[in-house]
């Protein structure tokens, strides 16, 4: 089946994202659009210490209207390697670096109305490096030990899909198999 872009149309630009409505060209022929959330690619990493703790952030989301228990994310800036961007969000967000950044996996977050894409990253020989946050953001940072995440993924108590989803990229990686 072959979809074909004919146009696109600015709707909206924010801070953070823009709007963009998209004619499209269906396999029918007939045409139709649909509204695109621009959104730059992000990345979600998980620190885990030596002693197999993971640090976590919880932050106030307008989405959820609540604090969510998060791994460190952030957006990628335009023209910067995602892995660069993965060891800023955790020096800016958890204060620590990594001697080691492993690439977990990447997908689209909601590509039904989306094109942002999300690398996953596991960071491993955490060192203290602290970098100066976003004005912002209000995080918490908590350590969690890796078996009582496994729980608590289970139990609901983890509610953010990007932390899930990183979570069970490295679930192999650590040891771990569904």
């Amino acid at each position: 089946m072959d979809f074909k872009i004919i146009k696109r149309e600015s709707v909206y630009q924010g801070r953070a994202f823009k709007v963009q409505k998209v004619f499209l060209e269906l396999p029918n022929q007939k045409q139709s659009y649909y509204d695109l959330v621009d959104h730059n690619n992000s990345v979600t990493i998980l620190p885990i210490d030596e002693n197999s703790n993971v640090y976590f952030v919880t932050q106030y989301r307008l989405g959820s209207e609540s604090q969510l228990l998060e791994l460190p994310a952030g957006v990628v800036e335009d023209n910067e390697p995602p892995q660069i961007c993965a060891m800023r969000e955790i020096q800016e967000e958890i204060g620590m670096g990594a001697e080691n950044l492993q690439l977990l996996g990447d997908f689209y977050l909601v590509p039904g109305y989306s094109n942002e894409h999300m690398y996953t990253y596991l960071a491993t020989g955490l060192y203290p490096s602290v970098l100066d946050p976003d004005a912002d953001e209000f995080l918490h940072i908590s350590r969690i030990p890796y078996t009582q995440v496994l729980e608590m993924m289970g139990s609901g108590k983890i509610q953010d899909a990007k932390t899930l989803a990183t979570l069970a990229l490295a679930l192999p990686i650590l040891g771990f198999s569904f």
